[in-house]
């Protein structure tokens, strides 16, 4: 399984913004290795966020994401104390959820 995810959500106002740093290798399935070889593709294909266990946000990517991606949004609503899950699924079927409190 990979790395933890890195999540940050602060309040500000009426909304929270959120900031995730994923650890994933993000292969596009076209580069060679040392031997000549294709390198499989192996990238995050669909990533949810939730607020309090509310689906907030929902993204689809492809193998033009660069490895251990970075993505940001806001939540309306949130406030200090509520709780922001994310959950990501790569194309291998691997897997991923972690969670934070917005402060």
């Amino acid at each position: 399984m990979a790395d933890p995810m890195r999540i940050r959500a602060q309040a500000s106002g009426d909304k929270a913004i959120v900031r995730v740093l994923m650890s994933h290798e993000m292969e596009s399935g076209q580069r060679r290795d040392s031997a000549g070889k294709i390198v499989p593709a192996w990238h995050i294909q669909e990533i949810t966020a939730s607020h309090n266990g509310k689906v907030v946000m929902t993204a689809e990517w492809g193998p033009a994401v660069s490895k251990n991606p970075f993505l940001q949004f806001n939540v309306k609503g949130a406030k200090a104390g509520d709780k922001i899950s994310i959950n990501w699924k790569d194309n291998k079927g691997d897997s991923r959820t972690d969670e934070a409190t917005v402060s």
